[in-house]
């Protein structure tokens, strides 16, 4: 029997390839005849940076940077050699032969949220006003720095509503008020003192992709800031403000990059706070299905097909799952293809809509949610031993 453990992260409790891990120890334990192949999964959120790195045995490496509230982080990034891409995710990328001139090129792999992540604060140091995605910026040129012939940043779980000004600050654009004072860094508390914007990003920057799978246009009812900002600490009476800021701000910087105001409405373009609009105007960069990556990059599809047996899973599992990306996209290629899967969640809130498909809660109904998260490891290896 062989078998794909294909897990996304158990948000605030399991990482993705922890989870992956304490299944196949389950199964190990049961089954120690069976073949495992351990995939953990990513959405461009945690886990993205070291999961693609290690699939692709690129080197993983730390760098000091601004956190999201200012304060000091050390944030890992990885240098992937473009040749270990898989072709198909190189397809994607479109960057074959982009860089003929490097010998040996490599990719930066970076996900936001080891910078300026919303896991990286304390709930009561949540706040779109006050946070700043500098720090990524500051991982994007220190991949620049490296000579990299492509940097892959993936968007989620962002602290951040400040359309990734704070990371342009790093790459060197410059915020300066009435006087000609210089801002630093360009969080949204500041945004009313700016009064124009200096400086442009290099053109030797290396073409940068965003891994995005959101649609959401930067402004309006859908935008970054109506439909994220009260994730990341907004209060309702702060979102008619900010939103306007974000208009302003996006104009100023669309008129100082000569790039058309149409790019704030462009599907997208809210993305973790407005960053994919913020690098889209002033360096060049571009979205790409960050699911249709992940999978091409892992080979999901082909190990899809050599399993006998599928076993995914994350956090919660609900109706939203089946239409989406992650396990739910996993689970319905499977299931074409006729494989059996058995999905297990901390919370289950769909029924299953296929004989093969088995779906799984290791919560206890009557366990409290900060007990449940404490112990996921331990849930999932016993509801694991019990259903296989």
């Amino acid at each position: 029997m062989r078998v794909l453990l294909a897990f996304d992260k158990f948000k605030d409790s399991l990482t993705a390839p922890q989870a992956c891990a304490a299944a196949a120890a389950a199964l190990r334990e049961r089954h120690p005849d069976w073949s495992l192949d351990e995939c953990p999964l990513a959405d461009g959120g945690e886990g993205f940076a070291p999961i693609l790195t290690r699939a692709a045995g690129g080197v993983p490496l730390m760098h000091e940077v601004a956190g999201p509230r200012g304060r000091p982080v050390a944030a890992g990034f990885g240098l992937v050699p473009l040749a270990n891409i898989p072709s198909a995710a190189r397809a994607l990328l479109k960057i074959q032969n982009r860089e003929p001139k490097i010998e040996n090129p490599q990719v930066a792999v970076i996900e936001m949220a080891a910078a300026s992540g919303l896991a990286l604060l304390p709930d009561d140091q949540r706040d779109p006003w006050q946070t700043t995605s500098q720090g990524t910026g500051e991982l994007i040129a220190e991949a620049a720095r490296r000579g990299v012939a492509a940097v892959l940043l993936g968007v989620g779980g962002s602290a951040t509503n400040d359309l990734g000004l704070g990371a342009l600050s790093a790459l060197g654009l410059g915020f300066a008020d009435e006087s000609g004072a210089p801002l630093t860094p360009p969080a949204p508390a500041h945004w009313a003192r700016i009064q124009r914007l200096t400086g442009t990003v290099p053109a030797e920057l290396p073409p940068i992709f965003i891994a995005c799978d959101v649609t959401n246009p930067l402004l309006g009812p859908q935008g970054a800031t109506a439909v994220y900002g009260p994730q990341k600490g907004l209060l309702p009476a702060d979102l008619a403000g900010l939103e306007h800021e974000c208009a302003r701000l996006g104009l100023m910087l669309c008129n100082h990059c000569g790039k058309p105001d149409a790019l704030m409405a462009a599907p997208g373009a809210g993305a973790a706070g407005g960053i994919a609009f913020g690098l889209m105007a002033a360096a060049g960069a571009r979205l790409l299905s960050g699911f249709d990556l992940v999978s091409a990059w892992l080979d999901l599809e082909r190990r899809i097909a050599a399993a006998d047996l599928v076993l995914t899973g994350e956090g919660r599992f609900d109706a939203s799952s089946l239409t989406g990306k992650g396990p739910g996209a996993v689970a319905r290629r499977a299931l074409a293809l006729g494989k059996p899967v058995q999905v297990f969640a901390g919370q289950v809130a769909v029924a299953a809509p296929a004989e093969k498909l088995r779906l799984h809660a290791i919560t206890p109904p009557d366990l409290p949610l900060a007990e449940a998260l404490r112990t996921a490891s331990g849930l999932l290896t016993a509801a694991i031993r019990q259903h296989c």
